[in-house]
């Protein structure tokens, strides 16, 4: 889903990343969200369900959207190292996932209720510190050392 940000405007940034250990099984989200004047905000949590690690990237794109409405955020820019979430709200001709219709859904809504949202996928090399969160909340370490990106600094 690209909705191009007017350059007059500066969005939110949003690095989000999801786990399930095993896949299926417990789920962990985290998210790094920058507000435009610099200011960053993290989130990781555990989820009360099991579920596979497509569900849990979505479940914590969700959960960032819901935080950024609360914050009052109009335009955001979203990266996410998940292809199957990209390209299932992105717009394009994919086969749909049954099993995360409703889910999907839920999401397409939530980014339409902003005014301006990008959302773009990123190799997991630069989804680091999202990802750590994600694990951290499930009580796993990170994979890699993590630092943070260019626009999460």
């Amino acid at each position: 889903m690209a909705d191009p940000i007017p350059a007059t405007l500066h969005p939110w940034v949003i690095y989000c990343d999801g786990s399930a250990m095993p896949n299926p099984g417990h789920m962990g989200i985290g998210a790094v969200f920058t507000e435009p004047n610099g200011t960053r905000h993290t989130l990781s949590q555990a989820t009360n369900t099991k579920g596979c690690n497509n569900e849990a990237e979505l479940r914590a794109l969700m959960a960032a959207l819901r935080e950024l409405q609360m914050r009052g955020a109009t335009a955001l820019l979203v990266y996410c190292d998940s292809s199957v979430l990209v390209e299932q709200l992105g717009g394009a001709n994919v086969k749909p996932v049954a099993r995360l219709a409703s889910l999907f859904e839920e999401a397409r809504a939530l980014l339409k209720s902003f005014d301006h949202a990008s959302l773009e996928w990123i190799p997991r090399h630069r989804n680091g510190e999202a990802d750590a969160l994600a694990r951290a909340a499930l009580g796993i370490l990170p994979k890699r050392p993590v630092k943070p990106s260019k626009h999460q600094r």
